[in-house]
């Protein structure tokens, strides 16, 4: 790879942070194809994590580049933020969550099906967390929004698609398995 492009390669993913950038619109940026581009990107995701003498790594999840600290750097980061408490989601909240994962788009009212409670709560507190947001309208009565999980979804659960999602298990419980199914 050109030492210059590796550097703008570098200098790109560290300017946009968390947010991270595809292939597509570093091809677009560097004028190269995409396939060279995630070649180069490849290579310099191994030299990241094969060099021991550095404190981060570029990962690729959903989609995205970006940089990431190294598992070595987790005990230090813990104590760096052991005065921060990290918010955690809820059992009902992770409820909500994975109902959006595995059947969107899907409505509240769908959700609230699927659950037998309430979820404008859980809702509400999905889309500030940035974990879900609205991406569009139903066609059925009233048009209520449709909700679908966002790339901070995806890195935070550390997936490059939906289809990495875990199979969900048969149950014998009353509850409406056939809702949790692809539609086919």
């Amino acid at each position: 790879m050109p030492e210059q492009i590796k550097a703008v390669l570098e200098g790109l993913l560290f300017l946009v942070g968390d947010e991270g950038l595809s292939s597509a619109q570093l091809a677009t940026v560097l004028e190269h194809e995409e396939a060279k581009i995630e070649a180069w990107l490849d290579e310099l995701m191994k030299d990241y994590l094969e060099d021991e003498t550095r404190g981060i790594e570029i990962v690729h999840f959903g989609g995205l580049y970006k940089f990431v600290s190294k598992q070595t750097v987790h005990e230090y980061a813990e104590k760096l933020f052991a005065s921060v408490k990290m918010a955690t989601l809820s059992q009902a909240a992770l409820e909500t969550l994975a109902i959006i994962a595995y059947k969107q788009p899907i409505t509240r009212n769908e959700i609230e099906e699927i659950r037998g409670v309430g979820c404008d709560m859980m809702v509400r507190k999905l889309l500030a967390r940035n974990l879900i947001k609205e991406c569009g309208r139903s066609d059925a009565a009233g048009r209520p929004f449709l909700y679908e999980v966002t790339p901070e979804f995806m890195d935070s659960f550390q997936l490059e698609s939906l289809k990495e999602l875990p199979e969900l298990p048969e149950t014998n419980n009353n509850l409406d398995t056939e809702l949790f199914q692809e539609d086919e």
